[in-house]
């Protein structure tokens, strides 16, 4: 403007000329915040690659287990001496004593106490209960001698995996000298295979890495969100139909409306000592059950339903609303048999994004506590139980390296539930939502 009110006085070529110029300045300003913006985005999607690149390439190996194959012999004098072939008596068997027998014959030459139980310790904890359950399941093999695939303890499975090295001094290293050449052995002998991990998927927690699963915490956090969604949606959905085509504009519902837009803010820990506070302190509900972990979600999510909920009806033209009068039907005829039917797919993707929220939430949690060791896989929303995200935060707190990659295992399985929420929602907003 100054340029312009200098040269006012002056020839139309003169002001043609500054015109220009300050064109060309501003189209170079223009491209600079375009450049601003695409390095900005492109820096972004490449801390993106290197999040996911570095989840991935840390828990991919998860989703295999390294087995030990031991010819079995299944004695009825160590697995039931007195004959009784019942239950009781399977389940009481020493079935450590089956594992050691089996080992021993691979390696007639370790004798040393010592040594031995360095051998014994190639297998999983847990493999005698694997064996346990293979006996209950088909009694007959009681007598015979059959290959067996075990787990192997976490250290061997990392080893077969490559992600500990034979290098260094054996006193910086997991594996002893003798284990790594029994392991050499065993994989020359074609006793060592890697195999899908379908006990990731099926199992619950556990103190040992290969035997640790996400299913306990799966089970816990379906059970939280049904009963965040059998909560949240309707309250939420009929609140927002009550303020957005009922209520009067009063300082009441003003204050209303202020106070639920500023709890959609409010951080989730203060939900979680709320849940503390009421439900469990004052109402004596059971600790760690998905019941009071879907009430404090439900808290949550319900200002992100009421608000999504309002928008989507907002979103419906007043043309409707008046068309829907102009023929005779009543306030509530028309809310709920014309404006409802249309805004319904927008308070759905609300509602969706609103139950991806509270899925990967575990402030709130934790403070109600659902971060104890459950291992036992929870059958109701009354049984304790945690939920993925609380898993995820409790494997990456322990200092065992298989923990390592099972934490960002469950951390890709978590994300595709997120991914695959909020591409519903996307499709359901696609699918069915109308453009005025």
């Amino acid at each position: 403007m100054n340029d312009l009110s200098e040269v006012s006085g002056r020839s139309p070529r003169r002001t043609i000329d500054v015109v220009r110029t300050s064109l060309v300045k501003r189209r170079q300003a223009e491209k600079r915040f375009q450049l601003y913006g695409l390095v900005s985005i492109i820096l972004g999607l490449c801390f993106l690659v290197i999040l996911f690149g570095s989840i991935i390439a840390n828990g991919y190996t998860a989703f295999q287990q390294t087995s030990i194959g031991l010819d079995i012999h299944f004695d009825p004098e160590l697995i039931d001496p007195e004959g009784r072939r019942n239950q009781s008596a399977l389940m009481e068997a020493d079935y450590d004593g089956l594992l050691k027998n089996a080992l021993s014959s691979l390696f007639p030459d370790v004798k040393e106490r010592q040594a031995k139980r360095a051998l014994n310790g190639l297998i999983s904890s847990g493999a005698s209960y694997s064996l346990r359950d293979l006996v209950l399941a088909k009694p007959e093999l009681l007598g015979k001698i059959e290959r067996v695939w075990v787990s192997a303890d976490d250290d061997v499975d990392m080893f077969v995996k490559g992600q500990s090295g034979r290098g260094g001094a054996e006193a910086e290293r997991r594996l002893k000298d003798n284990q790594i050449a029994w392991i050499d052995k065993l994989e020359a002998e074609g006793h060592i295979k890697k195999s899908f991990n379908t006990a990731f998927f099926t199992s619950g927690d556990s103190r040992e890495p290969e035997s640790a699963g996400i299913w306990g915490a799966v089970m816990g956090s379906l059970f939280t969100l049904l009963v965040t969604l059998g909560l949240s949606l309707p309250i939420g959905m009929a609140a927002a139909v009550y303020l957005e085509e009922f209520a009067s504009r009063n300082r009441w519902t003003d204050l209303i409306e202020v106070n639920i837009n500023n709890l959609a803010a409010v951080p989730s820990i203060v939900f979680g000592l709320l849940g503390l506070a009421v439900f469990i302190n004052f109402f004596g509900l059971p600790r760690s059950s998905p019941l009071v972990g879907g009430l404090v979600l439900s808290l949550m999510t319900l200002p992100v339903i009421i608000i999504a909920g309002r928008s989507a009806l907002k979103a419906v033209p007043p043309s409707v609303r008046e068309a829907a009068l102009g023929v005779g039907a009543s306030p509530m005829q028309m809310v709920f048999h014309h404006v409802l039917p249309l805004a319904v797919p927008g308070m759905m993707t609300g509602a969706i994004i609103g139950m991806a929220r509270a899925l990967g939430e575990s402030a709130p949690l934790l403070m109600i506590g659902m971060v104890a060791f459950i291992v036992d896989i929870p059958q109701s929303v009354m049984e304790p139980s945690t939920v993925l995200p609380v898993q995820i935060y409790l494997w990456a707190d322990s200092p065992e390296r298989g923990f390592v990659e099972r934490t960002s295992a469950a951390i890709m399985v978590l994300l595709v539930f997120l991914i695959f929420m909020n591409g519903l929602a996307v499709y359901l907003r696609k699918r069915y939502e109308r453009r005025w």
